[in-house]
């Protein structure tokens, strides 16, 4: 076994040394993932959830945080260019609303009613009036 300190495979236990002094700085396991979400907190949020004692890998916090991020990434980037369209620099939920509804995928997923979203304008085929033919003449 490794010398001192808790778990891991002998590893530095998220502390870089610093060059200058030789001290170990800390290094969040976010920067580690290069993520921008607290791998930390879900872990933590996480492991109050779940039933078997608290037991949550350290991997499956990383994941979970990684799948927040982008799925928080791909809803901001749609909202914020339904907010371009409309030449508005503050996404509201009307854009929120617009960059689910208008997704497939992300539509299946989050099926939450949005407040302040209002609705997708959508006419049903049958409901449209016909335009009447114009007859052409055999003569």
């Amino acid at each position: 076994m490794s010398g001192g300190g808790k778990g891991g495979k002998g590893g530095k236990g998220g502390k870089v040394v610093d060059k200058k002094e030789g001290k170990r700085v800390p290094v969040s396991r976010s920067s580690k993932a290069g993520l921008q979400f607290p791998v930390g907190r879900i872990h933590k949020a996480m492991k109050s959830r779940v039933n078997r004692g608290g037991r949550v890998s350290a991997n499956a916090a990383v994941y979970a945080a990684a799948i927040l991020e982008y799925l928080t990434a791909e809803v901001l980037e749609l909202a914020g260019n339904a907010s371009k369209d409309w030449k508005m620099k503050r996404i509201s939920p009307r854009h929120l609303q617009l960059a689910i509804r208008g997704d497939e995928e992300l539509d299946t997923l989050i099926k939450a009613t949005i407040a302040g979203g209002g609705v997708i304008p959508h006419i049903h085929k049958s409901l449209i009036p016909k335009r009447p033919q114009k007859k052409f003449s055999s003569d």
